[in-house]
């Protein structure tokens, strides 16, 4: 009776898995507005109830892809940083990891383009903040405290960062320069550093 229930309990996740994917790149390749649910079901071979069952609406399986999409992310603008000790490298690592993602079609189309405008500007920055918001905030923080940045409110300062890097996302994704876009944001950067 146990191995049954574990073994529906992985056929369940593996369903979620399958729809989340094929959701994904169907989302990332034509735009939220042209994918039908029905569709991403049939392509990841379950049923259109199961779709329904797992993530209750298309809009639904879209929160789902954004939320993975922005993890995602999150960790990479981290992983970037964390490769550097000094402090002033690590966030401009994960700054131009952020700019970076802007080619990725699934950054693009899913967190760029569709997500403020699919689930509404305040739930989308939410979950911005929770992942790469969240790492930039500790980044500007950690370097207020050492002094490497003047001591000002860090919040202000994440938001303008953050509406500035999503803009340069955004224009590097619809074929802006990305090294263009990458001494931009080291001239940005370096106005905020203390004299040395």
């Amino acid at each position: 009776m146990r191995a049954m229930a574990v073994n529906r309990a992985e056929q369940r996740a593996a369903t979620r898995r399958a729809l989340l994917a094929e959701g994904r790149r169907r989302f990332a390749a034509d735009g939220y507005h042209h994918v039908v649910l029905a569709e991403v079901a049939r392509a990841a071979g379950v049923t259109k109830g199961a779709a329904y069952h797992h993530f209750d609406s298309k809009a639904g399986l879209f929160r789902a892809v954004v939320a993975e999409v922005q993890q995602e992310l999150g960790e990479r603008v981290a992983t970037a940083a964390e490769r550097h000790d000094d402090l002033w490298e690590q966030l401009r690592a994960g700054c131009r990891a952020f700019l970076a993602a802007g080619t990725d079609p699934a950054v693009r189309q899913v967190l760029l383009v569709d997500a403020p405008t699919v689930l509404g500007w305040d739930e989308w920055r939410a979950l911005d903040e929770e992942s790469s918001g969240r790492h930039l905030a500790e980044a500007l923080a950690a370097l207020t405290a050492a002094g490497i940045i003047a001591e000002q409110p860090v919040e202000p300062l994440v938001r303008l960062l953050s509406g500035a890097m999503n803009e340069a996302a955004l224009w590097i994704a619809r074929g802006g320069d990305p090294g263009a876009a990458e001494q931009a944001l080291d001239r940005l950067l370096a106005g905020l550093r203390t004299p040395a």
